[in-house]
């Protein structure tokens, strides 16, 4: 299979917007070919863009248009390998595609992760029955943020302003003006969007990738209490390798361990990351068939 530097070639003695749906499409069939499972590819391009629209490159309800039009007409029957590369998005709209893709492929769906399946992307990937990642991939916490900041640390905060305030009434004149910034209801918002991310990732943790393990709930519980939760990760870029992951429990296959499946998934991956760095592509939705392209506008 092509690498990078022979795909960057390819591409540039003919450098028209079609040979970038094309070449990416051949890559998709020669994984098609080594897997013998249908193959869909919810690429984004955060890392080659710079863009303020940050809806651009994250999960939005908009992305399930896409996911219908790649789905039409496959045959469900053969399962779904989806090759993951997001940093996440919203979490209500994670939560329909999950529910949408699981809908339509039931358990037969595996994660494929190339390179990172980040925040929302971590919910999907763990939806999956098992994640494939080689020693370059990373998948990542799915604690939620409000406004970028995670919400278990914002309720960090609001107990440590309750003890130092109920042991020392001065400290009230440090943390008056701090907790007035934040309007009414917006740390039940808080303790609701963790308890939501929660939910989703053990429900479907317990309903595919461990349904069939002795007690699938303490299992996904378990992966909820480490991957869900800021203490723990310490930051929400964190990035989890395969290694880690695999302690922490999820069912993760090593890309490694078969050649051909490692150098298809690489193919098809350089060939998205060209079409990011050379074109106004800013996120692909697409099987061998047919496409759904956000551009940069």
């Amino acid at each position: 299979m092509p690498d990078w530097s022979e795909l960057y070639a390819e591409i540039n003695k003919k450098r028209t917007a079609s040979v970038y749906d094309a070449v990416r499409k051949r890559c998709i069939k020669n994984l098609e070919a080594v897997t013998k499972r249908n193959v869909i590819v919810y690429y984004s391009g955060w890392l080659q863009k710079t863009s303020n629209i940050s809806d651009l490159f994250s999960i939005t309800d908009a992305d399930t248009t896409g996911f219908m039009t790649a789905i039409h007409n496959l045959d469900r029957s053969k399962g779904l390998d989806l090759v993951l590369h997001t940093p996440g998005g919203d979490m209500a709209a994670t939560e329909s595609l999950i529910d949408y893709l699981r809908a339509m492929f039931g358990n037969d769906i595996r994660a494929i992760v190339p390179q990172m399946a980040m925040s929302g992307g971590s919910m999907i990937a763990c939806a999956c029955k098992e994640i494939i990642m080689g020693a370059q991939s990373s998948i990542g916490p799915f604690d939620p943020q409000i406004n970028g900041t995670p919400s278990q640390a914002i309720l960090a905060d609001l107990q440590r302003a309750y003890v130092e305030i109920s042991s020392d009434k001065n400290y009230t004149f440090i943390w008056q003006p701090i907790l007035q910034k934040y309007p009414l209801g917006f740390f039940s918002s808080c303790a609701k969007s963790i308890q939501m991310a929660d939910e989703v990732v053990k429900k479907n943790l317990a309903s595919c990738m461990f349904c069939e393990d002795s007690d699938p709930e303490k299992k996904a519980q378990e992966i909820v209490s480490k991957l869900g939760s800021h203490s723990e990760t310490k930051m929400h870029a964190r990035h989890i390798h395969k290694e880690y992951a695999k302690k922490l429990g999820l069912k993760i296959i090593d890309l490694e361990n078969d050649q051909k499946l490692q150098d298809a998934v690489l193919s098809l991956h350089h060939a998205c990351i060209l079409t990011f760095e050379q074109t106004q592509a800013a996120k692909i939705i697409e099987n061998r068939y047919k496409a759904c392209i956000g551009l940069i506008k």
